[in-house]
């Protein structure tokens, strides 16, 4: 829900700023700029995926994991795909995916927020205590050992004794 009212919010701002910068430099030098951006990014988006593909390809074959150009070739794309929305805001931040300083800088933003989400969740369903039947246990929940006092299903198969095997 969040990212989603913040989705809103861009692009509301992106209008403003695109009517509010189009009615200072006239119509037809907006439009130009609109579409000049589309063409550049649309382009950026063909290039830099097929680039990326192939150099992922490349790493995937030599045994390597293509991580870094997954990443780069994802920052491209999107870049590319903001140049192509209709707005100023969504150009500059495409241009931002451009510039590697810039990518790297919202690489290490993103890998950031992803580690505080993951130990915020980690730390709060990792362990657990409970009493069962008057003896303290404890529980962990990355591991196996006590799935008897589960109430989940076990998945599996079922072969009845009837049924011979092939």
């Amino acid at each position: 829900m969040p990212i989603l009212v913040f989705i809103s919010l861009f692009t509301l701002l992106d209008f403003i700023l695109l009517f509010s910068i189009g009615s200072q430099i006239g119509l037809l030098t907006t439009l130009l700029l609109v579409l000049a951006t589309g063409v550049i990014g649309l382009h950026l988006i063909r290039k830099e995926g097929v680039a990326t593909f192939s150099r992922a390809r490349q790493r995937m074959q030599a045994g390597e994991l293509p991580s870094s150009e997954l990443l780069t070739g994802a920052a491209l794309i999107f870049g590319g795909a903001l140049l192509m929305a209709p707005g100023f805001l969504s150009d500059l931040l495409g241009i931002a995916c451009l510039l590697p300083t810039a990518r790297q800088l919202m690489y290490n933003a993103l890998m950031w927020l992803g580690l505080k989400t993951r130990v915020n969740s980690e730390q709060a369903t990792s362990t657990k205590t409970h009493r069962r039947e008057g003896t303290a246990y404890h529980e962990n929940s990355h591991s196996n050992a006590n799935t008897s006092h589960k109430e989940t299903p076990l998945e599996g198969d079922f072969i009845s004794r009837d049924e011979t095997t092939r």
